[in-house]
């Protein structure tokens, strides 16, 4: 369907309401273009684990993480435990599972930088 340098340059669309999820094998081809993310059991979201250097290359991880959020109005799941663990899940409440907006999601946030524990 597209690859991760397609899905980059991509923007969001607003979801409404009973905005229909991806169909299983949607699903599996865009998650080819992602590969660090993984599928959830529930399937209704995709996940990925950083560790970072320390706390603050952390927040400045997730910083970026949110400032891409607010231009692409898109609401992540994040998460910040033992001071440079770093988790982020993504998935469309309005449909109630995955969208093509969490796969573009998912690959602008692997596009950002983030100082990793050596």
């Amino acid at each position: 369907m597209n690859d991760s340098e397609t899905l980059q340059k991509m923007h969001c669309t607003s979801c409404e309401s009973g905005t229909p999820a991806l169909m299983p094998e949607q699903v599996e081809l865009l998650l080819k273009n992602v590969p660090d993310w993984k599928l959830d059991r529930d399937r209704r979201r995709i996940h990925r684990e950083w560790r970072a250097k320390d706390f603050d290359a952390a927040l400045q991880f997730l910083d970026r993480v949110g400032e891409v959020a607010q231009k692409e109005d898109y609401h992540p799941d994040l998460h910040l435990t033992g001071y440079r663990n770093v988790a982020i899940e993504l998935s469309t409440h309005a449909a109630d599972g995955l969208t093509e907006n969490d796969f573009i999601m998912a690959a602008k946030i692997d596009a950002l930088p983030v100082e990793l524990k050596g």
